[in-house]
């Protein structure tokens, strides 16, 4: 499932490089720099827990990638609110978004309720 996420976050970097570049044709540049760190972050934080050192640092680097998809889908959502994105693009890329996050939400369970298990 880790391999899954991190091709599907690496999809989804791409998506979100091209829209930060729609967006700034659209001249907005203050809202579109947080989307694109957040959600590239995604994939770079996947990537460092597929090298962890520890069960603990595995689950450390996907709950960060975690909280970066939920702020993603924050600054999705902002882009749609304020009419920067029409409704099919918002669905189009915010579902893929939610598709990550249900993957790290089962990633992450699963891994701390390894780390219980083993206490």
């Amino acid at each position: 499932m880790a391999n899954d996420v991190l091709e599907k976050s690496k999809r989804f970097s791409v998506r979100i490089v091209r829209l930060y570049h729609y967006m700034c044709k659209k001249k907005e540049y203050i809202m579109s720099r947080q989307l694109l760190r957040s959600g590239t972050s995604i994939g770079a934080n996947i990537v460092e827990g597929q090298f962890a050192v520890s069960d603990k640092d595995f689950l450390n680097k996907f709950q960060i990638a975690l909280k970066e998809c939920y702020e993603t889908e924050y600054w999705l959502e902002l882009f749609y609110n304020t009419n920067y994105l029409t409704e099919k693009e918002f669905f189009s890329i915010y579902n893929d978004c939610k598709e990550i996050r249900y993957l790290l939400v089962s990633i992450t369970k699963t891994m701390k309720d390894k780390l219980a298990s083993a206490k």
